[in-house]
Parts: structure tokens; sequence; C-alpha cells
């Protein structure tokens, strides 16, 4: 294995972090660039010889670029992943989830590093596609400026791949899971904060009858899918889809936490909000041609991992 480093940015966040276990116990040398914002040294083996912490900002193009050196690939995990957060404040949060990627691609090109893989999203799609399998050319109708920017972070890593020969391997998640998920915002994904509050016995609200649906997978699943496109030979043109192509109630959700806990706190009910999308799941027929695809961990499984069970 080579000794120059895998770059990822944000990479003391939820996915970040597992994807710097996984490639330090392939061998592989990681550096890690996050301002920590909501990413946690703890949350990565600050003493492993072959890992380097830097902290600064992706919006930060300097730092870009000296977090670049002499790196061979990027995993561009970056962003500020709240939805509302880029509602309330597009342009702070544009610096980081656009602006963000450009500095990525433009300390790449400068430094000749080829491979990228970019954490895109399935809020490109909006609100189409509703109600059955989404597929990767489902047309893209962003809600929030958070999906403008993810879509717009696409649209710029194909233009410097035909222009400038980078390889990116986009990849939209649907609903990812697991350890190390911050439940503190009311914007997290709803399995952390479900589980927060069973933990702490809590009172859960849900948002409508509970019968939306999301297509989770977890981490650790995802971690691999990572790896795999940072070190592969070659990765498919376009975007991928990340998910089971499977859809689980939040009801379902709830009753797999119980399972795992042998208990549940008061459940309320209250009026959906305002532009939920109700139903959510991958056509992952792409992601299955292009992948080797781990097999599914159950979601009670997932569930006694991020409740320490």
């Amino acid at each position: 294995m080579t000794d120059a480093p895998i770059l990822i940015t944000g990479g003391a966040g939820f996915i970040g972090s597992h994807l710097a276990d996984r490639l330090l116990a392939a061998g592989c040398h990681v550096r890690v660039l996050d301002n920590l914002s909501t990413g946690k040294p703890d949350n990565l083996q600050l003493t492993h010889p072959r890992l380097h912490l830097l902290e600064g900002d992706v919006a930060d193009a300097t730092c870009v670029r000296q977090a670049l050196q002499g790196c061979r690939a990027v995993a561009h995990l970056a962003a500020v992943a709240s939805v509302q957060a880029s509602v309330e404040a597009p342009v702070a949060t544009h610096q980081s989830n656009f602006i963000g990627t450009l500095n990525v691609c433009e300390a790449m090109r400068e430094q000749g590093v080829r491979r990228v893989v970019f954490a895109s999203s399935a809020a490109v799609y909006g609100q189409n596609g509703e109600g059955q399998a989404i597929a990767e050319d489902t047309p893209k109708a962003p809600l929030t400026p958070y999906a403008v920017d993810k879509l717009a972070s696409e649209h710029y890593l194909d233009f410097y791949a035909r222009q400038h020969a980078l390889e990116p391997a986009i990849f939209r998640f649907f609903n990812i899971y697991g350890p190390r998920q911050d439940p503190s915002s009311p914007y997290s994904g709803v399995i952390s904060i479900f589980a927060e509050r069973a933990l702490s016995g809590r009172p859960i609200t849900v948002y409508g009858d509970g019968e939306q649906t999301r297509d989770f997978f977890y981490v650790g699943e995802l971690v691999e899918l990572l790896v795999q496109a940072l070190l592969a030979e070659q990765v498919p043109s376009g975007a991928v889809n990340v998910g089971r192509n499977q859809a689980v109630s939040l009801l379902q959700l709830l009753r797999a936490i119980e399972q795992v806990l042998g208990r549940l706190p008061a459940i309320t009910h209250v009026a959906p909000r305002s532009g939920d999308i109700r139903h959510s799941r991958a056509d992952n027929r792409r992601l299955l041609a292009h992948y080797s695809v781990p097999l599914e961990t159950p979601l009670v499984d997932g569930l006694a991992c991020l409740l320490g069970r």
C-alpha cells in the first residue's frame, strides 16, 4: 500500500470517521480535514501513526490546497448537512456545500490528483419519483439550498472530469445511519433522534401517521462502497444511488427500536410537516451493477450497534 495519504474532508464526522477507521484497517495513510464544527476528534484514532488531523475549512482554498498536497485520492464528505440550516442561512452553508467542492476540484487539478469520491444526496430529486423506486435519471427538483448545492457540485465534478481528467465517483446517499450519528440537532436523521429519545426515556414525536417510509443504509456497509470507489482502477461516470431499494416506515422503525431496547417511551403524533417527502426509496440497480455491495445489515442489528446493545 502506497504511503501517499487519502484525504477525507469532514473526516471527524459521522461517516468520515468510520471511513477513516476502515482505511486505516486496510493499511492506508489517512489525512483528515475538518473544521470540527460538528465533527469530533474523539471519533478518530488520533494516536494512530498513519492518521493526521488538520483543523481547517473546505471553504478556505489555501487550506484545501495544503491538505491535498501529496495525496492520491480524496473522499469529499465535508458539508453542512442540515437542510434547515441551508434554508435559514443559504449564503453561509453555500460556502461549505458548494464552494468547498469547487476548492477541492481546483486543488486536485493543480496537484494532479484524479480520484474523488463525493457525497451527494437523494435530496437532489425533491419530490420527483415519490412513491416508487427513484432511479438516477429521475428529473432533478432540488427544494432547498442544500439540495441545490449538492446538484451544482455534481455538475462541476462532471465538468472537471471532462475538462481536467478528474475521476469523480458520485454517490447519492439516501438514509445513512449508525453509531456516531449526532442526535443533538432537531434536523438529524430520524433514526438517531428516535434512538436517543428511546435511550433517555423522553417522548418521541412522530410527524403524521408514521406510515411515511425511508430507505435505510447502514454506515458500515457504506464505507465499504466508499473504499471500493477510492481504490478501484475505474469508477462509473455519473451519479449512483446508495440505498437498499427497501421502504421502511417510521412505525416499523419504532418497533425495531423497541425490539432492541425492550421498551419505548410515549409516542405522540402531530401534524405532518409541510414539504416533507412521504416516501423515499432508491432504485439501486446501478449500484449493484458497478460495486460489490456488502450483505445487508438487518435493521435490528444496525440499531443494536447504534444503541450500544
